[in-house]
């Protein structure tokens, strides 16, 4: 099943936002469970944040201990949390600041500019501000921007802005480095599960067939920030997300336990969380974690998401070395094509996607 069609005209939040209105239309009022201030069970402890991870270890490889120390953090957070913070990552950090600064411009153009990369849910490339095709269904307060970067087969750059001047330029080059920084992880995570370096790079396709998009977040200020959500609660569908949130407004919350965890960012870092392949590939010794974002009253946010995934037709299943008799596969194979339909279809659905795979062989 593929949709070639929103079910109704699209409304940008943006231009909601900037009409000056006082409350927002009820079609993004979410319910009271789902709301940032219900206090039942998803209260806030701004006491905690997610691991921070010093990668710089792993690349001057000159202290074995510490470069142990590394990979068994690295394990652990992709264990207990699902979500990482890294620094010293081998990015760019002028090359960060130019892309968010960049896709902040994009959005700030006139609307008539941005239409002309208005999306459809065949595909979700361009320009869009719906997930999901439910006629009805309560939206969330966000824009965004997608776009294939691999493999280069997808990679089209027509279908990139060409406003401002440079950042088809920038595009290129932050996949470039981002595509790097997640085959790395990919490594980590590999040797951790006590699997081949190479495990999951190859069972994500390889270096050159790997799946790898690009979704740029726009959440604009809103005017009833406790009714809404940037983006509903979900697990991310895909192998790993590597995350550069906004430098100035936080946002991101993860789930641990009952709580909704606020995420502050450190300077130049990314944010890196297991996607639902990863968990399924480790037979769920990785799990991914539900997680969303609030909005604010007084500020806009720019956040860049990029999944990093397997290709899209190759069946993803538990690791054959990580299935015993007292651990059984937990998943029936499935490709990631016929996976991301569901979120593609129905939107952010919490974990209920990767939780009905469950093979009930158990």
């Amino acid at each position: 099943m593929s949709c070639q069609a929103w079910p109704e005209p699209v409304v940008r939040v943006q231009a909601l936002a900037e009409s000056g209105l006082s409350s927002i239309p009820s079609r993004y009022v979410k319910p009271r469970s789902q709301r940032p201030t219900n206090t039942n069970t998803n209260t806030t402890d701004v006491n905690m944040n997610i691991p921070v991870i010093d990668l710089q270890s792993l690349s001057s490889g000159e202290d074995i201990a510490l470069r142990e120390e590394t990979l068994q953090r690295v394990a652990e957070a992709c264990r207990e949390w699902g979500f990482f913070q890294v620094v010293n990552h081998g990015v760019s950090h002028e090359l960060m600041r130019n892309a968010r600064e960049l896709w902040r411009e994009f959005f700030d153009q006139p609307y008539e500019l941005k239409e002309e990369y208005a999306n459809s849910p065949n595909t979700y490339e361009g320009y869009g501000s719906r997930l999901g095709v439910s006629k009805g269904a309560i939206l969330d307060w966000s824009d965004y921007f997608f776009l294939h970067y691999m493999p280069p087969s997808l990679r089209n750059q027509d279908k990139w802005p060409t406003l401002p001047l440079s950042l088809r330029k920038v595009i290129s080059e932050y996949g470039e480095e981002v595509v790097k920084l997640g085959g790395r992880m990919l490594e980590l995570m590999s040797r951790n599960l006590g699997l081949k370096e190479d495990y999951l790079m190859n069972a994500f396709g390889g270096e050159n067939e790997i799946g790898g998009c690009l979704r740029v977040n726009f959440y604009p200020k809103c005017p009833q920030p406790d009714l809404t959500l940037g983006l509903s609660a979900h697990s991310d569908p895909g192998g790993m997300t590597i995350l550069l949130p906004d430098d100035f407004v936080s946002g991101l919350q993860v789930r641990k336990g009952n709580h909704w965890i606020t995420v502050n960012p450190l300077p130049n870092a990314f944010i890196i969380n297991v996607g639902d392949q990863i968990q399924v590939m480790s037979n769920a010794i990785y799990k991914s974690v539900e997680h969303r974002v609030i909005v604010n009253s007084n500020k806009d946010r720019v956040s860049l998401a990029f999944f990093y995934n397997p290709k899209s037709d190759l069946l993803i299943e538990p690791a054959k070395e990580l299935v015993t008799k007292e651990r059984p596969a937990l998943y029936q194979p499935m490709t990631y094509d016929e996976y991301r339909l569901y979120i593609r279809v129905n939107g952010p659905c919490g974990k209920a996607q990767v939780e009905s795979l469950t093979s009930p062989i158990r």
